[in-house]
């Protein structure tokens, strides 16, 4: 990888640790202590980053905003945003993560565990050509993010879209509690697991008439099954 991880942190003592293990990983790097500097660096065409590492207390423009603006932003609307907080409520985790981040972890963190996340995340996001689904009555389109329900659009949170992702690339298999919460978490999760069954709830009622396309195998996990017994698959859209 050759594009930078930005580090948008304005305690220096943080960012510095950040950038030292990270650059440690082979990792290119760059600091901005502001929202500001945060999202100039954030749409620099020259030299775009592959990663953003966005703490949420930010002087001037908070990082709540931040992630706003930059998921408004064509440019940064799939750059992968990892939120770093002393903030620890659930609903907080929940309402950052429903503002585009693609993960969350609080302060004071493990290092290990920080870097296994960044890799992780790295990793999806390096997942060349996603293929586009499409059935019956069902059609997701990996690259734009698109989803439609009997023609009708379907507005899913970057998590809920992991999450349908991951169902669907592994149709008509079983998907273990753990396997989607480590792929569409990223790590291996260590809080309540009624997070994956609330997120699974909620994918189902924005799909509407398309909901059922997840079946729920008691005691292991989730199945997508599509909506009609021919499905269609391509690598192009």
């Amino acid at each position: 990888m050759t594009r930078p991880v930005l580090i948008v942190e304005d305690d220096p003592d943080i960012a510095e640790g950040l950038k030292y293990n990270l650059e440690r990983e082979g990792l290119e790097t760059r600091v901005a202590p502001t929202g500001e500097q945060g999202l100039q660096a954030a749409l620099d065409p020259k030299n775009p980053p592959a990663l953003i590492i966005l703490d949420l207390m930010l002087p001037g423009m908070s990082g709540t905003e931040l992630c706003r603006r930059l998921r408004r932003e064509p440019q940064t609307r799939r750059t992968p945003i990892i939120m770093l907080t002393a903030r620890t409520s659930e609903a907080e985790r929940v309402a950052g993560l429903d503002l585009g981040a693609d993960d969350y972890i609080s302060k004071p963190f493990s290092v290990r565990e920080l870097l296994a996340r960044v890799r992780a995340v790295l990793r999806r996001a390096d997942e060349s050509s996603s293929p586009r689904y499409d059935d019956s009555r069902l059609s997701i389109d990996f690259d734009d993010m698109r989803v439609t329900c009997d023609g009708a659009g379907v507005r899913l949170t970057r998590k809920e879209f992991a999450l349908l992702t991951t169902l669907v690339r592994a149709a008509g298999r079983v998907a273990t509690r753990q396997q989607l919460l480590d792929n569409v978490w990223g790590y291996d999760y260590y809080g309540d697991t009624r997070t994956l069954d609330v997120h699974i709830r909620r994918l189902r009622q924005k799909l509407g008439p398309c909901g059922d396309v997840i079946e729920t195998v008691v005691g292991v996990g989730y199945r997508f099954t599509g909506c009609s017994g021919t499905k269609a698959v391509t690598s192009d859209k």
